[in-house]
């Protein structure tokens, strides 16, 4: 299934990279949906190229029933992200990966931050994929919907973190 969502944040691309990797932040957008961080890594300074890893749990009270049934009431997600030095415009992109323990999920995708002024367009494109036999496509397609959810959600609270913290 096909991940696609994009909004536009007020302000430079490297301030909504710093916002996107902060850990206050990302514990702010995990107790939002009723979640909780577990643990975050980061590689290095934001000014360049670096990693993230950010293992979080989550509820699946949001999750169709069959889902609910495989995983039970929570989900541990572990999100690695691989962020490439800003261009000379300070536009960047950064490959997510997702993986949910006790459910065959993978989710991959690509996030672009674009410079638009004082203003970075943020695109994500993606898939998200299931491994097993005949069920994986429905799955995936239940998840798909949360999962595109959850990254909107990121995109709105980090316009609000941006209006609260300037």
């Amino acid at each position: 299934m096909a991940l696609a969502a994009s909004t536009t944040l007020s302000a430079p691309a490297q301030r909504v990279t710093d916002v996107f990797t902060n850990e206050e932040f990302i514990k702010h957008v995990s107790f939002t949906v009723g979640g909780e961080l577990k643990s975050y890594e980061i590689s290095g300074p934001t000014t360049g190229a670096f990693t993230t890893k950010t293992v979080r749990t989550l509820p699946t009270t949001r999750m169709p029933d069959i889902a609910r049934k495989v995983v039970g009431d929570t989900l541990t997600v572990t999100q690695l992200e691989e962020w490439d030095a800003p261009a000379a415009d300070g536009s960047r992109s950064n490959r997510i990966t997702l993986t949910v323990a006790k459910a065959p999920l993978d989710v991959t995708a690509v996030q672009k931050l674009s410079v638009s002024g004082e203003s970075t367009l943020v695109e994500l494109t993606g898939e998200v994929k299931s491994s097993i036999p005949f069920l994986g496509a429905k799955i995936a397609g239940a998840a798909e919907p949360v999962i595109g959810k959850a990254l909107n959600l990121q995109a709105t609270l980090a316009q609000e973190w941006l209006n609260e913290h300037p």
